[in-house]
């Protein structure tokens, strides 16, 4: 009831409003947003490629419904890839990018808006020497999104894809896109789904988890294993070693700000280890299914909202 209540939350414009005006709200979103600029993003990325660990940038911001914003969203991704490739950190770090953010959702043609948009953030991250990860919204999305994935790796084979195992298409989907030179990130899900697409119970999503997990270690491509549960983190390595994967064909990824000391210990142990670093203004939905996520980040939210 909590999740449901802070994930319905996040799209709350009254809510959001109140959490932005609380002057003590930003020192606790600095736990989970590496800042509001690419400087920032810059910064952080750069001190955790120096502690050993590879990066994912994702520049904040989604549900796009003007033309004019999509376009300041490709342009940041721009000149992000821009300063990573001159800071030497273009082989440590990838993007992370939400198709709604560059236009999926614009009518009559988001799709293709979307797919020519994420085009030109491809191309960039080309010149830089890096890639892109297309990641996954809501389930109303995921159809769309894949097609846009398949259409972008003609001219771009790299380019990754977030799977969901919270629905129960995921699976298949899995077994899909399991094959040579695919890149794909598995995580539980963020989002509020209902049951006709999506289990429900945390043991049936954990139970998913490891049948998708399975299937992309079995498959040809390159998982990407997306949790901070110890428990699945233990289970990732066991199928990897099963499925005989040396450890430079498959990483693990957590997010900026959660389990810090854990990143570091397995990037210290020979794990592939990317660090999720979201950065941008338009932080307040990303924080909050942040707080869904875990009940004792809300715990922490609180008693900093309370605390003068």
């Amino acid at each position: 009831m909590l999740r449901t209540t802070m994930l319905a939350a996040a799209r709350s414009s009254a809510v959001r409003r109140l959490v932005e005006a609380n002057p003590l709200t930003r020192t606790v979103v600095d736990r989970f947003v590496a800042g509001a600029d690419t400087s920032a993003a810059i910064g952080v990325t750069g001190r955790l490629a120096e502690k050993g660990l590879h990066v994912t940038l994702d520049h904040l911001g989604e549900d796009t419904t003007d033309s004019r914003q999509a376009d300041e969203t490709v342009l940041a991704y721009q000149g992000l890839l821009a300063e990573l490739r001159r800071a030497g950190l273009a082989h440590r770090a990838e993007v992370s990018v939400k198709l709604s953010a560059v236009g999926q959702q614009l009518s009559p043609d988001g799709e293709k808006i979307a797919l020519d948009n994420a085009r030109r953030i491809c191309e960039s991250a080309a010149e830089a020497g890096t890639t892109v990860t297309l990641d996954m919204e809501d389930h109303t999305t995921t159809d769309t999104t894949l097609r846009t994935l398949s259409d972008l790796r003609v001219d771009f084979p790299q380019v990754g894809a977030v799977l969901q195992a919270y629905l129960h298409r995921t699976e298949q989907d899995c077994r899909e896109l399991a094959r040579e030179g695919s890149r794909v990130r598995l995580c539980k899900g963020a989002y509020s789904e209902p049951a006709s697409v999506a289990f429900q119970d945390k043991h049936e999503v954990d139970r998913s988890y490891v049948r998708c997990l399975r299937a992309l270690m079995e498959g040809q491509g390159y998982p990407m294993v997306a949790t901070h549960d110890p428990r699945m983190v233990r289970i990732a390595s066991e199928l990897a070693g099963s499925a005989g994967r040396a450890k430079d064909s498959y990483e693990f990824q957590m997010l900026y700000g959660i389990r810090p000391a854990e990143q570091q210990r397995m990037a210290e142990d020979g794990e592939r280890l990317r660090v999720y670093v979201p950065y941008g203004q338009e932080w307040y939905g990303y924080f909050m299914r942040r707080l869904a996520e875990r009940p004792a980040n809300i715990g922490f939210f609180l008693r900093s909202l309370l605390t003068r």
